[in-house]
């Protein structure tokens, strides 16, 4: 897909982290950029310097999203392009040794339920309607209509302890990629996710000095963590390459997560 200013995307989490490099990637290129957060401040500032538009979205909510579509859809047109990086989520291990009690304690099935909702529920809503919109654009060149862009986790693969919530949510979010690209073959809807591994987000960056360099000293090549940036320039590949679709891409600089 030709990214230019006839072009119109939403990025979700696009406030901060890898949704921000990514909408200023796509801005840069040529895109009109709609930023979907409930980080206001962060969100109406990455615009602003975009020259895209803000939407305060909930991506939990199904009202919250249909209402950021339609004001995305009403400055900037149908999206073209949707890069899902919004989550939430909650930790917690199967099950934990309560000193307290002397008894052992489960992850509770609500706090479960809460992390999938916030992780694989959410990229379905976003990547659904999303492509609800497109469906009903005409052809491209090839006769693509669009392409869906999800953020998993090299934990999908190799979660660790304590990420069952977590690494099992975005195993789903690689789930959801083949039979989506297969049910929208026929509208020209290309669907991918990527898996980015330990990269530099405000999160990961609030951590010590000493996590930080043992983190960097763990990934095989290069010893440092990713760059939003980085993850921002594998969104415009994908966004191009029309022969990229139903793949599920690691960007991890060959790490592989220990158990701990």
């Amino acid at each position: 897909m030709k990214i230019d200013n006839t072009t119109a995307a939403v990025v979700t989490g696009g406030a901060s982290g890898l949704g921000k490099a990514s909408a200023q990637a796509l801005a840069a290129a040529g895109a009109r950029v709609a930023i979907f957060d409930v980080n206001v401040a962060g969100g109406e500032a990455v615009a602003a310097e975009i020259g895209g538009v803000f939407c305060k979205v909930d991506i939990t909510s199904e009202e919250s999203v249909v209402a950021g579509f339609e004001r995305a859809r009403g400055a900037h047109g149908q999206e073209r392009v949707l890069v899902h990086c919004a989550m939430t989520a909650r930790r917690g291990k199967t099950l934990s040794f309560d000193k307290e009690t002397h008894a052992y304690k489960r992850t509770s099935t609500e706090d479960y339920a809460y992390g999938v909702n916030g992780i694989l529920v959410a990229s379905y809503r976003l990547a659904s309607l999303s492509a609800l919109g497109m469906a009903a654009t005409p052809a491209l060149e090839d006769g693509e209509r669009g392409v869906i862009t999800l953020t998993a986790s090299v934990a999908a693969q190799d979660a660790q302890i304590g990420q069952v919530i977590y690494g099992s949510a975005k195993a789903g979010v690689n789930g959801l990629v083949l039979p989506m690209a297969r049910d929208l073959m026929d509208l020209g809807i290309r669907v991918n996710s990527i898996m980015p591994g330990i990269f530099a987000t405000p999160l990961m960056l609030g951590a010590t000095p000493k996590v930080l360099e043992g983190l960097a000293a763990s990934v095989p090549f290069p010893k440092r963590l990713g760059k939003p940036e980085e993850f921002a320039s594998l969104v415009l590949e994908l966004t191009r390459n029309t022969y990229f679709n139903g793949q599920c891409l690691r960007l991890d600089g060959g790490i592989r997560m220990a158990p701990r």
